[in-house]
This record gives C-alpha cells, sequence and structure tokens, in this order.
C-alpha cells in the first residue's frame, strides 16, 4: 500500500473533503484538505534527527503539538493515528495504527510571512509585532543552565561545523570554515557565560518566515523544532539571527535592522551582539544546507542555485565593517528618537534610548525623580557600557539622549576615541512651542516610553550646557521641523559618502 496515494482519497479523512494538495519537505508530507491540514513524518534519518522508526516518529508528533501550543494553541488541535483498512488507509480509525500525523488548522500560504515577503506586503506592524512576540516569549521560555551540553561552545561548533560535510564535496568553502573556526574560539567564554546566565532557553528553534504565519490576525510561528532538542535549546541570539538573516537574504535591510533593534529595545540583550555575526553565518548555511538536501533529492538546480546563494551571504556575513559612533543632542520632544529610528533603519545602526535604559534601569525603584542628576549619571554610565559593547561586537550605534551636559558628551567622544571609530553628535533643533506641543501631545497618546514632562523641559532649558565650539567639528545640524530625515539621509550619503559605506553595518 503506497501511504501518500491512498491520502489523496478524500474517504481517508474524517471530515468532508473536496480537494486534496500535498506538499512535500525533506523530512515530511503535509496534506492539505481545506479545513485541516495533517502533518506526516518521513521514515528517514540524518545526522540531525531520527524518524527511522514508527514508535519514534509517534514520540516526535507528540512532541510537535506539544512545542508548537507554545506559539499557536488555536493552529495546532491533535495528534491522530493513521490506520490500515482492506483497501487503503484512514485518519483517526479503528485498528492497528500503521503511521501517525499532527492535524492542524489549515491557513492560506498567501499569509506565510515569507509570501508576503515575496509580494512586497510586508508592513512595519507585522516587524514590530514578531519583535514583541519573540522577546516575550524568549522571556518565560525554560532555562537551561545544568551542566548538560546544550548550548555550549561544544555544541555549538558540532552543529555549525556539520553543514560542512554535506556541502564541502560541491562547494568551496574553506576559508568559511576557518573563520568559524576562529570566531568560536575567540567567543568560547563568553558562549559559556551566557548559558551560565540564563540566555539557553527551549527556544523555536527554526524562525524563519516561512515559518510563520498571519493567523486570525495575529503573527504566529509554528513548525518549531521537536527532532532534536539540541537544535531548540540555544541562545536566545541564535534564533534571533535566524529572522535577521532571512530578512536580510530577502533584501529587507530596513526590516533586520528594526526587528533587531525592537528586540533589543524590548530585552536590553546587547552583549548578545558578541555573538550575532557568528550565528547570522550559522543561520545562512543551515539554509544552504536544506537547500541541498533539496536538491540531492530532487535534482532541482533551483535549489542548487540557493544553497550557492546562503553561501555567498554567509561569507558576506563574515567581514566586518568599520563601526560608527553617533549620539543626538536636543531637548526632550525636539524629534530625537523619531529621527534616530528611521536613521537607524536605513543605515542598519543599532539604537540605544536613554528613556528605554533609564526605564529598565530603576524600573523597581519607587518615590525616585529618574531625572535628577544621581540618575541620569547613573543612566549616562548605563549606556556607554552598552555602546562599548556594541562597538567591541563590530556594530555602529545611535545613542539617542538629550546630552545636554558637556561632560556626557565628552564621555563618547572618549569612547569613540578609544575604540578609534568616526564620533557625530546629530544636534536637534525646534522652538520652544513646538516642544512644550510634542511633550503635550505624546502625554495625551501614552504609548512612549519617555516620561519627560514639561518640568522637566524647563529644567532642561535652565541647565543645558550648548555645544562648545571643539565640538562643532563632528556637529550635523537638524531642524527637526523640516523633511529633517529627507535632508540627514542626503547629508549621509552626499558629503559622507565613505561614512555611508561604513553605516550598514549588519552585512
Amino acid at each position: 500500500m503506497n501511504l501518500t496515494q491512498s491520502l489523496l482519497n478524500p474517504a481517508a479523512y474524517p471530515h468532508p473533503v473536496k480537494t486534496i494538495e500535498i506538499i512535500e519537505t525533506h523530512i515530511s508530507w503535509i496534506f492539505l484538505t481545506g479545513k485541516f491540514a495533517y502533518k506526516i513524518k518521513k521514515a528517514v534519518k540524518f545526522d540531525f534527527l531520527d524518524f527511522s522508526t514508527l514508535e519514534k516518529r509517534r514520540f516526535y508528533c507528540e512532541e510537535e503539538l506539544r512545542l508548537n501550543r507554545r506559539f499557536a494553541p488555536n493552529l495546532y488541535l491533535q495528534v491522530v493515528p493513521i490506520i490500515k483498512t482492506k483497501e487503503s488507509a484512514k485518519i483517526n480509525g479503528d485498528g492497528e495504527p500503521i503511521e501517525y500525523a499532527v492535524q492542524m488548522r489549515q491557513f492560506s500560504a498567501n499569509q506565510l510571512l515569507s509570501e508576503m515577503a515575496n509580494q512586497g506586503r510586508l508592513k512595519t506592524e507585522i516587524i514590530d509585532s514578531l519583535a514583541d512576540l519573540t522577546a516575550d516569549f524568549h522571556r518565560h521560555a525554560n532555562v537551561d543552565i545544568s551542566a548538560n551540553c546544550y548550548g555550549t561552545a561544544v555544541e555549538i561548533h558540532h552543529w555549525f561545523s556539520g553543514n560542512f560535510a554535506e556541502m564541502r564535496p560541491f562547494l568551496k568553502l574553506t576559508k568559511l570554515e576557518g573563520w568559524g573556526e576562529q570566531e568560536l574560539s575567540k567567543n568560547a567564554r563568553r558562549i559559556q557565560q551566557r548559558k551560565q546566565h540564563g540566555f539557553v532557553r527551549e527556544c523555536h528553534g527554526d524562525l524563519h518566515l516561512g515559518n510563520i504565519v498571519l493567523f486570525e490576525n495575529r503573527v504566529t510561528p509554528f513548525d518549531s523544532i521537536e527532532f532534536n532538542p539540541a537544535l531548540r535549546w540555544i541562545d536566545v541570539m541564535n534564533e534571533i539571527a535566524f529572522v535577521v538573516m532571512d530578512l536580510l537574504q530577502r533584501d529587507f535591510k530596513v526590516f533586520a535592522t528594526r526587528f533587531l533593534n525592537r528586540y533589543l529595545s524590548q530585552t536590553g540583550d546587547y552583549q548578545g551582539l558578541e555573538l550575532l555575526r557568528y550565528y547570522l553565518v550559522y543561520r545562512a548555511l543551515v539554509r544552504a544546507k536544506i537547500a541541498l538536501l533539496r536538491w540531492q533529492q530532487h535534482k532541482n538546480q533551483q535549489d542548487f542555485f540557493e544553497t550557492q546563494n546562503y553561501v555567498t551571504l554567509a561569507k558576506r556575513f563574515t567581514t566586518q565593517k568599520t563601526p560608527l559612533l553617533l549620539i543626538t543632542h536636543g531637548f526632550s520632544g525636539s524629534g530625537k528618537s523619531t529621527i534616530s529610528a528611521q536613521l537607524a533603519e536605513n543605515f542598519g545602526l543599532i539604537h540605544l534610548r536613554s528613556d528605554v535604559e533609564r526605564q529598565r534601569l530603576f524600573e523597581k525603584t519607587q518615590n525616585q525623580d529618574i531625572y535628577s542628576t544621581k540618575c541620569s549619571q547613573k543612566t549616562y554610565q548605563k549606556l556607554e557600557n552598552f555602546a562599548t559593547t556594541i562597538l567591541n561586537a563590530g556594530f555602529s550605534v545611535l545613542i539617542d539622549a538629550t546630552f545636554l551636559k558637556l561632560e556626557q558628551r565628552a564621555m563618547f567622544q572618549k569612547l569613540a576615541a578609544e575604540q578609534n571609530v568616526k564620533f557625530l553628535i546629530l544636534d536637534f533643533h525646534a522652538t520652544k512651542e513646538e516642544l512644550n506641543d510634542r511633550i503635550l501631545q505624546r502625554q495625551q497618546r501614552g504609548n512612549d516610553v519617555s516620561e519627560a514632562t514639561l518640568a522637566v523641559l524647563e529644567q532642561q532649558l535652565r541647565t543645558a550646557q550648548p555645544l562648545s565650539f571643539a565640538e562643532q567639528n563632528n556637529v550635523i545640524q537638524i531642524d527637526s521641523t523640516a523633511d529633517a530625515l529627507k535632508k540627514l539621509l542626503h547629508h549621509f550619503q552626499g558629503e559622507h559618502h565613505d561614512t555611508t559605506r561604513k553605516l550598514y553595518s549588519l552585512v
């Protein structure tokens, strides 16, 4: 009996079926019946999974249900047996099971984020929801700080280097392999520290756009890795790298930066950037390997081209550009955060906001003026620590704060000199009336992290120390009431053409 042929018969299902479509991957078949989808695991065995027995396939069906209900409880329904009948096979019938399937609600392929990207339908709201959802999931995911191998340098090296075994006969990868060995050696201690500090968690494991759907108007990840715990018990930055890599591979650079910055703003995990480049390479190699496996099964030349493209992307990630350090300067309400966010997205900058870090720093503090001199000093020190980490990781950073004190600006100019990177001050201007109006509007909306009030603004106006003559060489003036972003982009693309090429540090 041919199981796949049997399940193309509508009579095999316990509900009305008009048409049946089958989708095949290198490890499964998915039968689309209209209302429901049934996913069956192939009896295959690779270095990363073992579906070779019926009992194993049943176990991993149960695991798939358990793990994916974390993200998509309305999408994943149950595990059902497939029973052999006299003539064929039947879903959920009486008798000895010959196979098992995961039953899911069927959704339109057009609602996959990968298809939305292909059709130009991805929007900032979707990217923001994905970043928020991922940050919240990671925050509550199970943590592994045990002595087992998950998330260790040895385990990561196993999977990173394992990608080359399949591809080495077909592609020249010597330099890429050497880079991976050097990066792992350099970061082994950091990898171990992150596990000890709780950053290795039970993640999704395969979070790319093809495994995320807009289901019932909600961004919904699905198809979490169930077949190998080592591939889902990973550093959260390993997971984030998959989304970033996928967006960059599709040439959505602005969305890639927006997703990364929003996730980092939610979690404060800027130290994870030290490993991001390594994980970007790893994730590109994973996709290259999967494409090659498809090519080996079906000899579709497009799959081989895809393998080559992902390898090329992996090589691009190994090229580190010279970082840049930018700070803003201006009163609350001068448009710093709005324009800084847009500038960061356009040029791939890590956007570090003082309002966010101030709240994170003092979130457990009550009845304290978090804009006081003492609290501000602690906030700027925290910003400097994060900026140092970001620059050391090889990424350009934009510090979004008022920087109204000379000593605050001097602190970051000194950091730029120590790191031997270019330093720029974005000087924002607006009238007193405009500053007042924006602060009042922001308070009325109640959707901004800034807690600056008119009283805070008055204090800033009284105590601000203007930019010195010596600082003017590093200043770009910005009138936030005009078309500031357009002029700023033109400025970088014109006068600072060499700087522009260095700014985009994700690729």
